[in-house]
């Protein structure tokens, strides 16, 4: 089962949820456990809802094809003495300056 399926499914059953719960509600009125009950399915329908959003960034992410870096070759010989010119050794200490 992908996890589009699965997410459909769980908005399915959260109106399920919420339906039953507006229908006790309905019945029990506004007491301290209905108000706990309705913040739940609130919550629950939130964290769902930001799942959603997770779980497409990461679908994303998952199908992005990175493309190698160009190389760029690095010759073996020795640089030539005046490409250091002005450069400190660091950690070393700078060079003598005249």
């Amino acid at each position: 089962m992908s996890s589009t399926t699965e997410l459909a499914e769980l908005h399915e059953l959260i109106g399920g949820l919420r339906r039953c719960v507006t229908s006790l509600r309905a019945r029990y009125r506004d007491t301290p456990a209905m108000r706990r009950v309705m913040n739940d399915v609130e919550r629950i329908l939130n964290d769902v809802e930001l799942l959603d959003i997770d779980a497409g960034e990461l679908d994303l992410g998952r199908h992005v094809l990175k493309q190698p870096a160009e190389k760029i070759a690095i010759p073996d010989t020795q640089y030539d003495s005046e490409f250091w010119r002005d450069v400190d050794d660091e950690g070393v200490g700078g060079h003598s300056r005249s």
